[in-house]
């Protein structure tokens, strides 16, 4: 453990004017605060903030980051209060540990929602000084360090996979990469100790059968560069095991198979000397095609700045070269610690790291626990693309991102009203993947809104966020006026007419907040009709009582959109114009048939609905079965007749082949039962059609 003047010695080092008597505060505060409480190890527990401290004080960080490293358990592991480090160390120093601090006691939460919303508080605590973030990671790194000690394996899976999943990512986004290595290979022995141990043996083998190769190929690296006119300071290393185990699985190769576990870093005097270093490079070795990047010109988002390049060396050995200048080196090795200025004070959130911002606004939009911590491990642990705006803005977005994503990530309005994208000038899917270097146009529509659709192929978190918030305001706002249809039918099988006050008097009894509650309560069969009818006028339910209406009003589903407050029925397909029924389970949307569907019997525990289309009805889609002769143009006649009748096809599916004729099921796009029998009769019509049926 560092003693108090070897703490003090290293920050004198870098910072002459730290304020060395609010640290020997902080010290002597923490010691007797944690007093006799010892961690796993036995150690006394105060030795784990001295040592994050200890670990800041590496990064060159200011003095009310090394005092937060200090305290920073003493709110949540003893009797300290906000109030007395506030008193003591001042206001920066108890925002700063209240930030760090977890919400350790959320009672009635599972695991997920606990880890939730201590990440919901630590993200806003760090948006508003993101030296939160760099004592939490170190906090983290420690708690990994000394993982062994705790003898609960589940306890320590636990914890290995939250780092893996979050704070790993999280030191990969600010550019961390020593801290994210060491996180990576600490967890992935726990989680996978087989793999682990198997990896390392063999790095092993292959250092003791190969000596001091690494340190070999390095020095031919630098002599070729000096005999260029190129000083540069050239490092070896083996890639850590986490590392290689994801090529072999990402690549589907044994350790044998995989080439370039060997990495090297030529570090030069400026950005100039960095290109020049690459071309030293590719004229002695040839390269790997697909191997290069230039971070340089197109910085990671975390502000990483380096080129890679992937050679065959000599003997056809494939070996990774990094290429960077000091400045870069000291970030890339650092990240965003490395940027700090403690005299200047740099604190908040800035655009170097907009990444923070998506954050922060997944967490203003996340449904629920599961959602956030879903949303920002896919906002933080995937591989970036870059696109560019028409104008030429560079837009970083994770791999398989889509045009929508897109759309979001440039801003929120621009997301909701996509209707349409050009890449690279071309028309193309909202669906399509983008690629390193697309230019992507988005199309708008001030009446479009975001489509659940949509939700099965976007990426990025911000994106799911948006299109899901509005999604369940969208199923709300339906399932209420759903409701409130249903609630009027309910009304007219009352004895007497409703006063005013009724309604009021009902939700009382109901112990119902408002009106709209009560009207998706209705339309989910959370409440009965039965308790709405006693509610509204106690008594009415009585045999005497029920009135029922001389003629039973059918509830109108226009201007609701399917799949939101009802959902139509795959084994039946009912289109406009067919008559329907629906089927209210508790909890669930209503499920709407046709009246002759077979399937209604199942629908004995479900209370049955009286439905309509109402007019003017958007239309539907429908399922044809048609067998057509196996002759060549057989398809693209009857996609002439189905198109002449402004019928869309939305899927078509070969069922069988029996000689001369081909069996296709269609699903397609039709306005109403009459326009679809219209189009039925133009098939059969039709000399190469033998049958056309509805399914």
């Amino acid at each position: 453990m560092l003693r108090q003047y070897e703490l003090l010695e290293k920050v004198r080092g870098y910072d002459p004017d730290a304020d060395e008597a609010m640290i020997n505060r902080a010290y002597v505060f923490s010691m007797k605060a944690h007093g006799s409480q010892t961690r796993a190890s036995g150690d006394p527990y105060f030795s784990h903030p001295i040592e994050v401290a200890g670990i800041l004080t590496d990064l060159h960080l200011d003095d009310e980051t090394i005092v937060t490293a200090i305290l920073h358990d003493t709110i949540e592991d003893t009797v300290a209060t906000p109030e007395e480090i506030d008193r003591l160390f001042g206001p920066n120093i108890a925002r700063l540990v209240d930030g760090v601090t977890k919400l350790s006691k959320i009672e009635a939460q599972s695991e997920s929602q606990r880890a939730a919303e201590n990440l919901r508080k630590f993200l806003l605590a760090m948006s508003g000084d993101i030296r939160v973030l760099l004592v939490k990671l170190a906090d983290r790194l420690h708690n990994m360090r000394t993982l062994h000690f705790i003898s609960n394996p589940e306890k320590r899976k636990r914890i290995a996979r939250e780092t893996m999943d979050i704070y790993a990512p999280l030191a990969e986004r600010i550019g961390m990469y020593e801290f994210m290595t060491e996180m990576q290979t600490l967890s992935f022995r726990e989680l996978e100790p087989d793999a682990y141990a198997s990896i390392s043996r063999r790095l092993e083998q292959l250092h003791k059968g190969e000596g001091d190769l690494i340190e070999r190929i390095a020095r031919g690296i630098k002599a070729h560069l000096e005999a260029n006119g190129v000083e540069a300071e050239v490092q070896g290393r083996e890639k850590h095991p986490y590392s290689i185990w994801r090529k072999m699985a990402e690549r589907h190769v044994s350790f044998e198979q995989l080439s370039d576990v060997m990495a090297f870093r030529a570090i030069v005097s400026s950005n100039e000397q960095c290109y020049r270093t690459l071309g030293l490079v590719h004229q002695r070795w040839p390269m790997v095609p697909g191997r290069f990047k230039d971070f340089i010109s197109t910085p990671k988002r975390n502000g990483y700045q380096s080129l890679h390049t992937t050679v065959i060396h000599d003997e056809q050995m494939r070996i990774e070269i990094q290429i960077r200048d000091r400045e870069m080196h000291a970030r890339a090795e650092h990240g965003l610690a490395a940027h700090w200025a403690y005299k200047e004070g740099k604190a908040a959130a800035s655009t170097q790291h907009p990444w923070i911002s998506d954050l922060i606004e997944i967490l203003e939009h996340a449904q629920s626990a599961e959602e956030l911590l879903e949303h920002t491990r896919m906002a933080m642990y995937q591989d970036r693309i870059f696109a560019f705006t028409p104008k030429g803005e560079l837009i970083q977005l994770p791999k398989g991102a889509t045009p929508v994503d897109f759309a979001y990530a440039v801003h929120t309005d621009l997301g909701d009203q996509t209707v349409g994208a050009k890449i690279n000038g071309r028309v193309m899917p909202l669906r399509t993947p983008l690629e390193n270097g697309d230019q992507v146009e988005i199309l708008v529509s001030k009446a479009q809104h975001p489509q659940p659709g949509w939700l099965s192929f976007v990426v990025t978190g911000k994106a799911r966020a948006k299109i899901r918030r509005f999604v369940k305001s969208k199923e709300r706002e339906e399932t209420v006026a759903l409701g409130r249809k249903i609630f009027d039918e309910i009304v007219q099988r009352l004895p007497n007419s409703l006063g005013w006050e009724a309604m009021a008097e009902a939700l009382k009894r109901l112990n119902i907040h408002d009106d709209d509650a009560l009207m998706e309560a209705i339309a989910l069969k959370r409440i009965s009709d039965v308790a709405v009818m006693e509610a509204l006028i106690p008594g009415s339910t009585s045999t005497a009582g029920v009135k029922p209406p001389p003629q039973r009003t059918a509830i109108s589903i226009k201007g609701l959109t399917p799949g939101v407050a009802f959902q139509l029925a795959p084994c039946c397909h009912p289109i406009p114009g067919d008559r329907i029924v629906g089927l209210r389970r508790e909890g669930a949307e209503i499920e709407v048939h046709m009246i002759g569907c077979e399937r209604l019997a199942d629908g004995i525990d479900a209370d049955w609905v009286d439905l309509a289309w109402g007019d003017e009805s958007d239309g539907g889609a429908a399922q044809l079965c048609i067998v057509i002769r196996n002759e060549p143009g057989s398809l693209a006649v009857v996609a002439g007749v189905l198109g002449s009748h402004g019928a869309n096809i939305v899927s078509m599916d070969q069922i069988s082949r029996d000689g001369s004729f081909h069996t296709f099921h269609l699903d397609i796009e039709v306005h109403d039962v009459q326009h679809l029998m219209r189009i039925i009769a133009a098939l059969r019509a039709t000399e190469v059609v033998a049958s056309a049926e509805r399914l």
